[in-house]
């Protein structure tokens, strides 16, 4: 899902640095100190998710659990992502540091999706149970949707030479769909049984 280092135009990396900066540098200035371990456990879960690589064919695909950091910590969670893109450019060269931005703008933005799904779980509804298992599924699949087409777009973006590749892309992320979803599903549905009130 990381884009690397000298694939994008200039033109593409600046203008995101510059709104995930001004993101980020805000949410700093409006954080509460009572969340950072919050923040900082899903930051882990974020960086360790990275390292589950599942098998697809001749290549592989690795987990990101991004719909479940935003699940728990809502727009906070850009930080959380934030941190750990910060920790996997410096320490293992995932992606970089010159398109921090535009990972983070990829990745993290589409988070903030799950937490919604996670309050409209709550709506009382004819087929309540269902209702509340396809909203839990869907944390994890939209977010990560919305990131694969996220990535696409700025490989289209940034020439004809990508179109094949934003087209593997998004197909190939097809499949880590599904299984973020299932994922977040018995995750969050633990979660409700064993301790409700980390949903609110």
């Amino acid at each position: 899902m990381h884009i690397s280092e000298g694939v994008l135009k200039p033109e593409i990396i600046i203008p995101s640095s510059v709104v995930a900066g001004v993101l980020v540098v805000y949410l700093l200035y409006r954080l509460n100190y009572k969340d950072i371990p919050k923040i900082a456990c899903m930051s882990a879960i974020f960086f360790v998710a990275s390292f589950i690589h599942v098998p697809l064919g001749p290549t592989s695909i690795h987990l990101i659990l991004g719909g479940l950091v935003g699940a728990f910590l809502g727009v906070n969670a850009l930080l959380a992502i934030f941190a750990g893109l910060l920790l996997q450019a410096l320490f293992f060269g995932y992606g970089g540091i010159s398109v921090l931005g535009v990972n983070l703008l990829m990745i993290a933005v589409p988070t903030i999706f799950a937490r919604y799904f996670v309050k409209l779980s709550f709506k009382e509804q004819k087929y309540q149970k269902i209702y509340r298992y396809i909203c839990w599924f869907l944390v994890g699949f939209i977010p990560l949707l919305c990131s694969s087409l996220i990535l696409s777009g700025v490989l289209v973006l940034n020439g004809k030479e990508f179109y094949a590749i934003a087209s593997v892309a998004l197909a190939s992320n097809l499949v880590l769909m599904m299984v973020e979803g299932i994922i977040s599903l018995f995750a969050i549905g633990f979660i409700y049984k064993v301790n409700r009130g980390l949903l609110n």
